[in-house]
């Protein structure tokens, strides 16, 4: 199975999974956001699938913890959308070349942050949940970084509805945005047992969090996810141009 990725690669991209399912446990979103520009760097071939089928993985782990806080009520205009929003996404995937998804990917990164950041207080109705899984549909299946949009939309839900809400739609987007990526190939079983290997990561990270739940400043983590996320974006712009001038 080693074969199928190098041992270095395999430990940086652990790394990056860890803190990426660490992030997401403590404040409801974020493994994608962390990790894919990260893994885009080490390895191209982590993004999207494999990074969809850990968050998938940490979603559901979630899910189980916080199920009693959930309020499914209108997800399911999101999930609508997310379908449209998915096959955007895997066209760009399958005709972009790697210099320009990097930059995609970087730039959707930045967006996210900065959407974080600023914080709009949104109407929750079927148009804007149908709007927030289009777009959700196009960054997830281009970078795996399907949160943000619906994270910006619900962020003024109680923590544990927040993330039990976030989880319900990452698990169920999760799933679309994988049948697309197989429909169109673009997921293989080289992707799933590269998955497999990485997935005592996602766990790790879940029991990590659930130590530090609670105990934890959960600003400063958003603040510090943030800026990893700003910086890890920056690098792989700069990686991208290189590429593309070469």
């Amino acid at each position: 199975m080693f074969d199928l990725i190098d041992p270095t690669t395999l430990l940086l991209a652990s790394l990056i999974i860890f803190a990426g399912a660490l992030t997401q446990s403590l404040i409801g979103f974020g493994l994608a956001v962390v990790a894919s520009p990260l893994l885009y760097l080490v390895d191209p071939q982590l993004v999207p699938a494999p990074v969809i089928l850990m968050g998938f993985s940490i979603s559901l782990l979630t899910l189980m913890r916080e199920r009693a806080s959930l309020q499914f009520n209108g997800l399911q205009y999101a999930l609508l959308g997310r379908v449209p929003g998915g096959f955007i996404g895997a066209a760009l995937l399958l005709f972009a070349p790697a210099p320009i998804l990097g930059l995609a990917i970087a730039a959707i990164v930045l967006v996210a942050v900065l959407l974080s950041v600023l914080r709009f207080n949104l109407a929750i109705n079927k148009q804007s949940l149908f709007a927030a899984g289009v777009l959700s549909g196009v960054f997830g299946n281009i970078a795996a970084i399907g949160g943000p949009p619906m994270a910006i939309l619900l962020a003024g839900k109680d923590a544990k509805q927040f993330r039990a809400a976030l989880s319900a739609f990452f698990i169920f987007s999760s799933m679309i945005a994988l049948a697309i990526l197989a429909v169109t190939g673009l997921l293989t079983w080289q992707h799933i047992s590269v998955s497999v290997l990485l997935l005592p990561s996602v766990v790790l990270g879940y029991l990590a969090a659930n130590r530090m739940v609670g105990h934890v400043d959960k600003d400063k983590t958003r603040s510090m996810t943030l800026l990893l996320c700003s910086l890890s974006a920056l690098i792989l712009i700069a990686k991208s141009i290189f590429e593309l001038a070469s």
